[in-house]
């Protein structure tokens, strides 16, 4: 048996989770597990407010292409890989030729699962940033369904400073991220 190392597959944009999903499926089918024993998809969970609500959504790191760790010695894993649908083939290697496909240097694999395990213990985070001076609306609590400006971004404790106009006077709130809507 040869050595694990890791592979960009370029993949159709979008269907990145169908290719992991058949991938999974044809490695269990085949036995290939010890061959393909991790296949990935870079990705973060972001949220946003719409219509009030707060959305989490996934946002894939790099939109069409999939990590797998694998050792292509076995042309039965490599076969395994290229007949999945979705699948336009592995990045740095052509279709039918005799060029083989090129692992990532470690440091590029260290840095993208870096990336991966510092979003994982992170908490979630915001997908579409405040800016300072924007109009926003307050969603919640008392001042619900006010406008008024961001004056102020606290990132790490994910709150804002927003002016808002109350009886003709602008008063300082100081609100959480979940409690302001972006007005577009």
């Amino acid at each position: 048996m040869g050595e694990l190392k890791w592979y960009v597959l370029r993949v159709i944009s979008g269907q990145e989770k169908k290719v992991k999903t058949y991938l999974d499926n044809e490695i269990e089918r085949e036995k290939l597990r010890d061959f393909i024993p991790q296949v990935l998809i870079p990705s973060e969970k972001v949220y946003e407010m719409r219509g009030g609500k707060k959305k989490l959504r996934e946002r894939n790191f790099f939109p069409g292409y999939v990590l797998i760790s694998a050792d292509l010695t076995n042309s039965k894993a490599v076969d395994a890989v290229n007949k999945i649908p979705g699948v336009l083939g592995f990045l740095g290697g052509s279709s039918g030729s005799s060029k083989e496909p090129v692992p990532l240097r470690p440091s590029e694999v260290n840095r993208i699962l870096g990336k991966v395990d510092e979003i994982e213990s992170f908490d979630e985070k915001l997908d579409r940033p405040f800016i300072k001076g924007e109009t926003v609306k307050v969603m919640d609590g008392p001042f619900s369904g006010f406008t008024g400006t961001v004056e102020e971004i606290f990132e790490e404790k994910k709150k804002l400073n927003v002016m808002v106009k109350i009886f003709g006077r602008n008063t300082p709130l100081e609100l959480n991220y979940m409690q302001v809507e972006k007005l577009d």
